[in-house]
C-alpha cells in the first residue's frame, strides 16, 4: 500500500483551509434552522441521500471509481461519519450553535492524541501542545461567553464531545488504511452512502415527527448543505487531510466556532460578549504555534 505523503501548510493550504472554517462555520447555523423542518436524525439522512445523488452525478462525470473494493474501511468510515453527524444534529436540537460549536471543534485535541502515537513525525511537541492548549483555551472563553448561559443541557454537550470524537475516528480511519489513497470523492461516497441508509432507517428511534415545519426555505437550506457543505466542504477537507499534516488541518477547525458565534450573533440573536476578542487571540496564536515549521 503506498501511504501519500504529506507536507507542511502552504498558501494555497492557508486559504482553502481559511474558506472551510467559514463554511463549516456557517454549517452549523444551517443544522440549527433545518431542525426546525425536520426531526434531527431524519435530516441528516436526507442530506446524506441528496448529497449522494449530486456526487455519484459528479463522480460518473469525471469518471471517477467509488473503489468498490475498499467496502470494509469505507463501512467503517460511514458508520464513524453517521456517528459524527447524527450526535452533532442532535446537539444542535438542544443547546446553542456556538456551545454545540465549541465542543465539536474540540476535535484537534483528540486527533492531535491519536496523531502523536500514530502518525510519524507528527508528535506533540512542547511548542504545537502549547498551541493546542491555547486554542482550546479560545474555545472555552467562547463558551464561557455566550448568551443565554440557561441554554441546553449536559446531553447536548455529551453529543457534540461525541461527534467530534467520530469525526477525528474519521479521519485516523483515513489516514491510516487504504481508504486514504481512495480520490477525495470515494472517501465521501462511502461515508454519504453509509449514513443515507443507517440515519434514515434509525430515524423514527430517535423521535417522532420526522417532518416539524419543512417549507420552500427548509428545502434550500437541505440542498446548500448536501451540495455546499458535503460534497463540496468534505470533498476539499478529504483532498486537504491527503495532501497536508492531518494535525495541521484539524487545527483550523478552531475557527469554526468564533464563526458560528458571529453567526449565530447576526441571525440568530445569540450573545456575543466582551470575551470573544480575547478568545480570539488565543485561537490565532494558538494556530501559529501549531503550524511553525
Amino acid at each position: 500500500m503506498t501511504i501519500p505523503t504529506r507536507r507542511p501548510l502552504d498558501t494555497q493550504g492557508f486559504w482553502l483551509m481559511l474558506g472551510l472554517a467559514l463554511l463549516f462555520g456557517a454549517n452549523n447555523l444551517l443544522i440549527k434552522l433545518g431542525n426546525e423542518g425536520l426531526q434531527p436524525a431524519f435530516f441528516a439522512g436526507v442530506r446524506s441521500i441528496v448529497a449522494l445523488v449530486f456526487l455519484v452525478l459528479w463522480m460518473r462525470l469525471r469518471g471517477l471509481s467509488p473503489r468498490l473494493e475498499l467496502w470494509g474501511v469505507g463501512v467503517l468510515a460511514g458508520l464513524l461519519f453517521s456517528g459524527e453527524f447524527l450526535f452533532l444534529f442532535l446537539a444542535l436540537d438542544h443547546t446553542s450553535v456556538v456551545r454545540a460549536s465549541s465542543l465539536f471543534y474540540a476535535m484537534p485535541i483528540w486527533l492531535a492524541l491519536a496523531a502523536h502515537f500514530l502518525f510519524p513525525g507528527e508528535r506533540l511537541t512542547p511548542k504545537r501542545a502549547l498551541g493546542f492548549v491555547l486554542g482550546f483555551s479560545g474555545v472555552v472563553l467562547t463558551v464561557a461567553g455566550r448568551g443565554g448561559a440557561g441554554e441546553g443541557g449536559i446531553l447536548g454537550d455529551l453529543a457534540a464531545i461525541v461527534a467530534g470524537m467520530c469525526w477525528a475516528g474519521v479521519v485516523v480511519v483515513s489516514r491510516k488504511t487504504r481508504f486514504g489513497t481512495a480520490s477525495a470523492e470515494a472517501q465521501i461516497f462511502w461515508q454519504v452512502l453509509v449514513s443515507a441508509v443507517l440515519l434514515t432507517a434509525t430515524a423514527p428511534l430517535f423521535g417522532l415527527p420526522l417532518v416539524r415545519d419543512f417549507d420552500l426555505t427548509q428545502a434550500v437550506m437541505l440542498v446548500v448543505q448536501a451540495v455546499g457543505v458535503v460534497c463540496l466542504g468534505f470533498v476539499t477537507w478529504f483532498w486537504l487531510i491527503g495532501k497536508y499534516y492531518a494535525s495541521t488541518v484539524a487545527s483550523f477547525s478552531f475557527l469554526t466556532p468564533v464563526l458560528s458565534a458571529l453567526l449565530g450573533w447576526l441571525v440568530l440573536g445569540e450573545a456575543v460578549t466582551w470575551v470573544t476578542p480575547v478568545a480570539l487571540v488565543l485561537l490565532v496564536a494558538g494556530l501559529v504555534l501549531i503550524n511553525r515549521r
